[in-house]
């Protein structure tokens, strides 16, 4: 049974969510409660994440989450996930500093959307994840369409996750606001689907808060986690 590193704290609430929910699906594929997966958590400093990103400093980055996706490997992990999606900025370069495998959020979501048939559809995350091209590549290779917020939303909804969000705060007037930007954006372009692309958006967003399924990136990259370990 392979072993799992993922490189959490980024931030800490998503990070117990990777932790529960892999467990639970790990028990169900074992079809047994009285068993446990063996795994390694390096947590990290998401604002440090911010800082690099912030001041173009994406070297820094890879260095950052690249060591402590080696530092997984040398403890044994046989492959490794980044429990979040903004680092995923700099995945391809971070892939390159261990000789494990490593797990992309993102391939692993479009993989996801590919399966359900969608052609058109919404990404919401932090600034940096609606800002750069690292979540858009793919799905434009795959001749889907893939929309952010206007620029005024993008930055509403980044200071949200940032403030609440990233420190447990759910509040109902936040998820009003987000709900209205989304509806907003289904209307006008006509999605028929939404990424979280975000790990902490599934405390706010729920499946039935909108009439188009929701990509929980979360949920996602935890089933090919867990793929992962079963694999021969």
């Amino acid at each position: 049974m392979k072993r799992a590193g993922i490189v959490g704290g980024l931030g800490p609430e998503s990070t117990v969510d990777y932790y529960q929910s892999f467990i639970q699906k790990y028990q169900e594929g074992m079809n047994s409660k009285q068993t446990l997966p063996e795994l390694f958590i390096n947590s990290i400093n998401m604002y440090n994440i911010f800082q690099y990103i912030s001041e173009d400093r994406l070297n820094d980055l890879v260095e950052y989450v690249g060591g402590a996706a080696r530092q997984l490997e040398d403890i044994g992990a046989d492959f490794v996930v980044v429990s979040a999606n903004t680092p995923h900025i700099v995945f391809d370069d971070v892939r390159k500093k261990v000789t494990i495998p490593m797990i992309s959020i993102v391939e692993a979501t479009y993989d996801k959307a590919d399966e359900l048939g969608l052609q058109n559809v919404g990404l919401l995350g932090t600034k940096f994840t609606m800002e750069h091209d690292f979540f858009k590549k793919p799905f434009q290779s795959g001749n889907k369409k893939i929309v952010t917020p206007a620029q005024e939303d993008q930055q509403f909804i980044h200071q949200r996750i940032v403030d609440e969000l990233e420190n447990g705060i759910v509040k109902e007037d936040t998820k009003e606001a987000f709900l209205s930007i989304v509806n907003k954006l289904i209307k006008e372009e006509r999605l028929d689907g939404l990424i979280l692309g975000c790990t902490e958006l599934p405390m706010i967003l729920k499946e039935g808060d909108v009439d188009i399924p929701l990509l929980n990136t979360t949920e996602i990259h935890v089933d090919k986690m867990v793929e992962a370990v079963f694999s021969d």
